[in-house]
């Protein structure tokens, strides 16, 4: 049997409490390819690492 790695998922929820956006905010990352998720049913998860990548990376100047 294969091994499984040990990844932790967060729900929308609560990748926008983490980031302190709201659910729509995440739901665009998801969606532009911004933040990786994957889909279960008819709602996303997104690995704890790719949140802290995210949190990680410089903002870019709104204008």
């Amino acid at each position: 049997m294969p091994e499984v790695p040990d990844v932790r998922f967060l729900t929308v929820a609560e990748v926008a409490e983490l980031m302190r956006v709201s659910k729509m905010t995440v739901y665009r990352l998801v969606h532009a390819g911004d933040l990786p998720a994957i889909r279960f049913g008819r709602s996303y998860r997104v690995p704890e690492s790719a949140v802290a990548e995210a949190l990680e990376r410089p903002i870019a100047d709104a204008g």
